[in-house]
């Protein structure tokens, strides 16, 4: 690979990180526009966070449909449609007065934009960095998680000064025009653009595994499963991360000069963003389920330290960071393993089935967690079910999908299943 090949791929690189910090806002900024869509369309807070929860299921459910007419069409243009849908969401969100234009705006514009721009970018960044393939997706991913730290306090600021409907508006329009204008700059790898993979690395496939055929592999409802596990616990701590605070009494607690609940969701949202990249670039060193391990049991630590400490302001904010440090990683290690695991022709597609199990997350962990709360009257069985997951992927990744990935791949361990056997290994672990 040359110089300009190499110079191309960090540019496609860092576009595809603009474009996926132009559809965070919708997700990560939501809270800051329920109270004025409660009195614009008079409804309950239950009915107003349908819409939220619409965009999610959206985003997710429907990843495997979007990352098929990725690979049918055009990456760049589904990609730039993506990134239009979701800015033109908040647009036309800013116009609407009833809770049915709620969900048809904010819930499906910007979740059907934000799932097909969220899939595109990462299959396309995991092909042009084959050999940082962990990094590349814990780059982009971090701008998913970090993107709104840019907009937050604008966007306060604005609906302080010109009300929500002129913000939703205006933000609507930016994200939509600076992520088309990013998007149009993307495209797929040549021949010969990207570097081979190291040997000493982590293994991959030689030969692309389609769809039809990943989904009859028991490997990949391993890796589904313990997705939808670390998704489901950690989405148990963070979507109940306020009522935790307050429940504890350290919400209005002061650390460091600031309330020590926003302190440590500003802190969360820095550290979730960090690790996806750095746990990304670990595992591009010392191997996929070797990170994983070691992430997930720090997860569970954390945790439990978090739940020990629980009524010291100073260590709930620290430690609710070491949480979402441990936990964010998940966006960068199952999608770089599954790349790894089943080619890259397929990549986009193969992961937005993958990334379905976020979705089984998303409506287990809040739901189920305050459930569990209202039965029984405390958080500390929501925290010791996160602990218990946590430490069961942990223990997955190193006892079952290591062996199991290196006896599909041949690195060693019986022949590759008839499914994959013209697998070939690329690489050695």
């Amino acid at each position: 690979m040359d110089t300009k090949s190499n110079r191309t791929r960090w540019i496609q690189l860092a576009l595809g990180l603009i474009v996926m910090m132009t559809i965070s806002s919708p997700q990560y900024v939501w809270t800051l526009f329920v109270k004025p869509f409660q009195a614009t369309t008079g409804a309950s807070l239950p009915a107003v966070q349908v819409a939220f929860t619409l965009l999610i299921v959206l985003q997710t459910f429907f990843s495997p449909v979007q990352g098929w007419l990725i690979e049918r069409f055009s990456a760049k243009a589904m990609i730039a449609l993506g990134a239009a849908l979701s800015g033109l969401g908040w647009v036309a969100a800013s116009k609407v007065d009833s809770l049915w234009g709620l969900y048809a705006t904010y819930g499906l514009l910007c979740g059907l934009g934000t799932g097909i721009v969220y899939v595109g970018v990462v299959g396309l960044v995991v092909r042009w960095f084959p050999e940082r393939r962990g990094f590349a997706a814990g780059v982009v991913a971090a701008g998913y998680g970090m993107g709104a730290i840019a907009t937050t306090f604008p966007i306060t600021d604005m609906m302080a000064a010109s009300g929500y409907r002129h913000t939703l508006f205006v933000f609507g329009a930016i994200m939509a025009v600076v992520g088309v204008v990013a998007a149009l700059g993307l495209r797929s790898p040549k021949a010969g653009e990207t570097p081979a993979i190291p040997a000493h690395k982590v293994a991959s496939a030689a030969r692309d595994v389609a769809p039809s055929a990943m989904l009859k592999t028991p490997l990949f409802w391993l890796m589904f499963a313990m997705m939808a596990m670390m998704s489901t616990g950690g989405l148990m701590v963070v979507a109940q991360f306020a009522a935790f605070a307050k429940e504890f009494g350290v919400a209005d607690a002061m650390v460091f000069g600031f309330a020590a609940l926003p302190f440590a969701l500003t802190f969360d949202r820095i550290t979730n963003g960090l690790t996806r990249p750095f746990f990304g670039w670990v595992s591009d060193h010392v191997g996929r389920e070797n990170t994983m391990a070691v992430a997930f049991a720090l997860e569970a630590v954390a945790i439990g330290l978090l739940l020990m400490f629980r009524e010291n302001a100073y260590a709930f904010a620290l430690l609710s960071g070491v949480v979402f440090f441990a936990w964010g990683e998940i966006f960068s290690l199952f999608p770089s393993t599954l790349t790894d695991t089943f080619g890259t022709k397929h990549a986009t597609t193969n992961y937005g089935f993958l990334y379905m199990a976020q979705g089984v997350g998303s409506l287990l962990g809040g739901p189920v967690a305050a459930l569990i709360h209202d039965a029984v009257g405390s958080w500390v069985p929501v925290f010791g079910i996160a602990i218990v997951l946590d430490l069961v992927v942990a223990a997955l990744a190193w006892f079952v999908l290591k062996p199991a990935r290196r006896a599909y791949l041949g690195v060693e361990g019986p022949a590759v299943p008839a499914v994959a056997a013209p697998l070939t290994v690329r690489t050695a672990m």
